[in-house]
């Protein structure tokens, strides 16, 4: 049976330390101890679509050490397809992440086995690619690889949706791929750069769609998402939660985009859907670890 979502992206082992305040410069401060979790953008929105019951694939890369055995098995307790979950020699993708008490986060990758997952990988797995209804991309991964996994896609009739994370600059034939392109508000002023991230999100979105993407999803934290295509924006607000851990909440809320317009939900409904699976995933501790379970009750 074919895939809902295939993701082609990154996958890290997350070494989270929390922290009472962030070091400056020079300086040293204590933090809890050491927690090694599996992570990447990548494999974080395969877990959420398969945790959610989504019948999910993904085409990445891990070293050939520790973590990659840890992120194999976390992907495949998901129930993810990991047939095209290759290794590579040398270590995994690894993330350096600290959450404050608020349940901010800041974040360092060193990309590892990411880095090596190349056009001639998406070609080999042609297959899964042009067999799912919805392709999920990030730039965790080489830029040459995401652009041929979104031709790919595309040429099959899959629909690209690309999170532009981190931030980084695309060709205009990327961009007009996507359907949607879903960014944060940082991430909409970095391709923008005649705009501020404090910019009206109305404003972000319909300039972000004179670059060319079909429809644009703009990510608000707390405050929700923006929809927008030719045809107008619509805000969709998030439930009100305490938050633990932000962590990965922003891959949940994509894998759940993604999975609903997989089963042909309509832009605004899919997000609707999305804003509440990312809100769940701030409850929690870690990525993977808070995403929610089909079938789970989710704030509203």
């Amino acid at each position: 049976m074919a895939h809902e979502v295939v993701v082609v992206g990154s996958v890290n082992a997350d070494l989270v330390v929390r922290v009472d305040r962030r070091p400056g410069p020079g300086e040293t401060v204590l933090g809890s101890d050491l927690a090694t979790l599996p992570g990447g953008k990548g494999a974080n929105q395969a877990v959420a679509a398969g945790r959610l019951g989504g019948r999910v694939g993904i085409v990445a890369r891990t070293g050939d050490d520790g973590h990659g055995a840890l992120l194999r098995d976390a992907l495949g307790a998901a129930g993810v397809d990991v047939s095209r979950l290759l290794v590579a020699e040398g270590p995994s993708g690894v993330a350096l992440i600290t959450v404050g008490p608020d349940g901010d986060n800041s974040i360092i990758v060193s990309p590892g086995a990411n880095a090596r997952l190349t056009e001639q990988d998406v070609a080999a797995a042609r297959e899964v690619i042009e067999g799912a209804a919805v392709v999920s991309l990030q730039l965790e991964i080489p830029l040459p690889t995401v652009v041929r996994a979104a031709r790919t896609a595309a040429d099959a009739g899959a629909r690209v949706v690309l999170n532009l994370s981190p931030a980084a600059p695309v060709p205009p034939e990327l961009l007009a791929l996507c359907d949607p392109l879903v960014v944060n508000e940082h991430e909409a002023a970095f391709l923008l750069p005649d705009h501020a991230a404090s910019d009206d999100p109305a404003a972000l979105a319909a300039a972000l769609l004179e670059l060319g993407p079909t429809s644009v999803v703009i990510t608000l934290g707390a405050d929700g998402a923006l929809v927008a295509t030719r045809d107008g924006a619509r805000s969709v607000p998030s439930p009100k939660v305490e938050p633990v851990d932000t962590t990965g909440a922003g891959d949940a809320f994509t894998a759940a985009l993604c999975l609903r317009l997989a089963r042909g939900d309509g832009l605004e409904a899919a997000a609707r859907f999305a804003v509440r699976v990312g809100a769940a995933a701030v409850l929690g501790e870690g990525a993977q670890s808070s995403y929610p379970a089909e079938g789970d009750d989710l704030p509203s």
